[in-house]
């Protein structure tokens, strides 16, 4: 889910760590193809998705391995959240002081690109429109750097690796607020296979990541987060 361009040899690296030491699995990544195809193979050795999906569809169909957690600041291990950016010469220096914002989102089934901001708006008693559909937060990203929204919410993760990706874009912008925390984007695999064998194969593998490898996927650990939690989220309204 965060397979940028600057992380994709050492995302291949991790992988061919864990399938190492598992002993069986792709010999690559498989960066093609539907994602929901993938998520519901039953040949699915990992993965990772988004919170949203897992609750509102995956839940029962696929295992919880565990979640990966990116050390972000004052989060709890494993849990990420949602940054607000606006243009960078944007006047506004919180939500509040938009006025009916244009939000754009990534996908209706994205947690931090939906379901998080819009939470937070209703949190705050604040209005939005609902902006373009993008795909990605790198291309919400965009729509708010070109104009054509004007705030989205970016998983933060995501914002910390697009500011090492793509600079220019990222100082086209400006973070005015985040959201509350919610449990980070799961590792999961399909029910013919052993969940704890994973989790201890990609706990061993992010420990013996190199420095380099380690700074650019961000991996610190992998948390044990049970299902319930995620499930307890209350699922948004679709987009209108």
């Amino acid at each position: 889910m965060y397979d940028m361009a600057h992380a994709r040899a050492a995302h291949d690296r991790y992988w061919q760590a864990i399938r190492n030491a598992l002993g069986f699995g792709p010999a690559h990544l498989d960066r093609t193809g539907d994602l929901w195809d993938q998520w519901l193979s039953p040949q699915l050795v990992l993965a990772q998705t988004c919170g949203l999906p897992f609750r509102a569809s995956l839940h029962d169909k696929v295992t919880l391995v565990g979640t990966p957690d990116y050390g972000l600041p004052d989060c709890p291990p494993g849990h990420y959240f949602s940054v607000f950016v606006v243009s960078a010469d944007h006047p506004a220096l919180s939500l509040v002081a938009l006025e009916h914002p244009t939000l754009a989102y990534n996908d209706p089934l994205s947690q931090s690109g939906w379901a998080a901001p819009i939470a937070h708006f209703r949190d705050l008693g604040l209005g939005f429109r609902t902006g373009p559909q993008t795909g990605s937060h790198v291309a919400s990203a965009c729509a708010v750097a070109d104009g054509r929204a004007d705030v989205a919410a970016l998983d933060a993760v995501t914002w910390k690796m697009l500011q090492q990706e793509n600079p220019s874009l990222a100082g086209r912008l400006r973070v005015i607020d985040r959201t509350t925390a919610t449990p980070g984007l799961p590792y999961i695999t399909a029910s013919t296979f052993d969940p704890e064998l994973i989790a201890q194969t990609v706990r061993e593998a992010i420990a013996n990541l190199s420095e380099i490898d380690r700074d650019t996927l961000r991996l610190r650990a992998l948390i044990h987060i049970p299902a319930h939690t995620y499930l307890a989220l209350p699922l948004p309204p679709k987009p209108r």
